[in-house]
């Protein structure tokens, strides 16, 4: 084998290494995040409006129970409130998210403040804020402004349901267009809670304590 031949067979063997380090990064990279992975809702979407109410003291416990105000939830969750939200910006809309993911560390806090089944689910089975699959939302305008849905967020009383039909017209159907969208898009509505909605797919999945990093 002559000297130029061994320079061309060793080049030749360096372009084939290079190409296959490629191949190599590239497959590395294009890493398929599962439907059940938590993500933040964030990195998929800017579309919606944020009022995290647990990561202040504006809720019904009056403290702060979150350090941050992030919407996380498992992947298939986001990819149908992002499909429910496009639905709902055709006509002017927008969601507004109050809760999304909720840690079961954050629950077990939220017991020991407000023992009580009625208002706080008990960490000991795990509400479905605990398995990436619930959001606490409404909507708003074009201008921002919150749709008129009777009543505030995480109101306890009968006004909340959605059976409680002594509201008015404007109110009625705000909440009924919310619901019939969200359910179109694959989640289940919670009677005593306009606010609440269950991704259908979701509601067996395992309880989490999945954290996130607050920038």
């Amino acid at each position: 084998m002559n000297h130029t031949f061994k320079i061309l067979v060793f080049f030749l063997f360096g372009i084939s290494c290079l190409q296959a380090q490629n191949e190599t990064y590239t497959a590395s990279v294009e890493v398929k995040v599962s439907d059940t992975a938590f993500v933040n809702l964030r990195d998929y979407s800017n579309d919606f409006v944020y009022d995290m109410k647990y990561a202040t003291d504006d809720n019904f416990l009056k403290t702060k129970v979150y350090d941050c105000a992030e919407c996380m939830l498992r992947l298939k969750t986001v990819k149908a409130l992002i499909a429910a939200n496009k639905d709902f910006l055709k006509k002017g809309y927008r969601i507004k998210l109050y809760d999304c993911y909720r840690p079961l560390d954050i629950q077990k806090k939220m017991w020991e403040i407000v023992s009580n089944p009625i208002y706080v689910a008990d960490p000991k089975k795990g509400s479905i804020h605990n398995r990436g699959g619930a959001v606490d939302i409404s909507l708003v305008d074009i201008t921002g402004k919150e749709v008129d849905m009777g009543t505030s967020f995480d109101f306890f009383g009968i006004m909340a349901s959605h059976n409680f039909k002594q509201l008015s017209k404007e109110i009625l159907a705000n909440r009924a267009y919310l619901k019939k969208t969200m359910i179109k898009n694959g989640f289940n509505s919670f009677d005593s809670e306009w606010w609440h909605y269950n991704l259908k797919t979701g509601l067996k999945d395992n309880v989490s304590n999945q954290k996130w990093k607050c920038n």
